[in-house]
């Protein structure tokens, strides 16, 4: 487990396309997950822990978001020969106890979409506006000692409320935290 940040958000970069199949067996496009006020594209995995330290909250905010118009999408692009705790299998069960519900999981075989949209850990979230235009590249709130520090609406949540409501994000973002993305080698 290689701690790594994400960079800093390139303002306007436009989201790249992608088709994967999802838990259920469907192929899901960006198309298939763009919200009216936005879209939220994260990079998540089932093992890190990181990820598991603040899945709860980010299925709550991907619910209350999507009433804002911001649908959600989560990917998973791990190496799953090298790590097969993240396998399809094992995402379909980790999506089932975490209450997914409607959020999409998806997995990216080949790695080619996580390279494309320049993923660097789980987990890595990408807000784009209602033109697909990256707006937020921060965290889903502060972390101590892998527990999340619940101090009000999550940074992520606030990001993507101000971006359904105004198409732009917050000028200053903390970098998400996590586990880097395990890579085929």
């Amino acid at each position: 487990m290689a701690l790594t940040k994400t960079p800093i958000c390139d303002f306007g970069k436009k989201a790249e396309d992608f088709k994967l199949k999802s838990i259920d067996n469907k192929f899901i496009s960006l198309d298939d997950v763009r919200g009216t006020n936005g879209t939220l594209v994260m990079f998540i995995c089932n093992h890190c822990p990181y990820v598991k330290a603040i899945v709860k909250d980010l299925v709550e905010d991907c619910k209350n978001l999507k009433s804002e118009g911001v649908n959600s999408v989560a990917i998973m692009s791990n190496d799953t020969k090298n790590y097969p705790e993240d396998s399809f299998d094992k995402m379909i069960l980790f999506a089932k106890n975490n209450n997914f519900g409607e959020l999409h999981y998806l997995i990216d075989e080949s790695q080619e979409i996580a390279k494309k949209f320049g993923a660097v850990c789980t987990p890595d979230f990408f807000g784009y506006n209602k033109n697909l235009e990256l707006q937020y590249r921060g965290r889903i709130r502060e972390l101590k000692n892998l527990k999340p520090v619940r101090n009000g609406v999550s940074d992520l949540r606030s990001a993507m409320t101000m971006i359904a409501k105004t198409q732009k994000g917050p000028t200053e973002q903390v970098p998400s935290m996590g586990c880097n993305i395990k890579w085929i080698k």
